[in-house]
């Protein structure tokens, strides 16, 4: 079966991307099940700029509105508690406004927190997290790679965690 990675976004993105060769890293990652779902813990992860209002800064948009080639590559962590009502999108290259009448969309805690009751996976995070996909153009992954991903990585095995689900925007 051929994948096409490309199929959702704009013809002039897909076209850059196709255009710009990226040899993948090697060995690429992948971890299989070492359980069964209704034993393991999950935790989510979006690239959506979501943040809690009052208590975290939004992602830096002025910043990157100032100098475009950039984007803010810093991370939030969202309680699994979170209501509609404290969550905010800090986000400028995707239209937010379902995103502001249900978070669910970009991070499905409440859902997943349904799975949990429902037995099908075993537990749920107490600790999600929240990333601002865009990284300028072109795309510097590097602050992810080196610093902020290691940081996550090590909250969530220190939590328990044994499975992510990713969340792109």
């Amino acid at each position: 079966m051929t994948v096409d990675s490309f199929k959702f976004l704009p013809r002039i993105i897909a076209t850059f991307y196709k255009m710009n060769e990226r040899e993948p890293q090697y060995p690429i990652p992948w971890t299989p099940l070492k359980q069964p779902l209704h034993a393991m813990k999950f935790a989510l992860v979006t690239s959506g700029g979501l943040y809690c209002k009052g208590t975290q800064d939004p992602f830096d948009i002025e910043r990157e509105k100032n100098n475009p080639t950039w984007g803010d590559p810093s991370y939030r962590v969202i309680p699994v508690d979170i209501q509609q009502q404290d969550l905010a999108v800090s986000h400028l290259h995707l239209n937010t406004s379902d995103i502001e009448v249900d978070f669910n969309i970009l991070l499905p805690i409440q859902r997943i927190q349904e799975f949990a009751q429902q037995g099908r996976i075993g537990a749920v995070a107490d600790e999600h997290y929240a990333l601002m996909g865009y990284q300028g153009f072109p795309p510097d992954s590097h602050t992810w790679e080196s610093e902020y991903g290691p940081k996550i990585a090590r909250a969530m095995l220190n939590e328990g965690v044994h499975a992510v689900l990713l969340t792109p925007a």
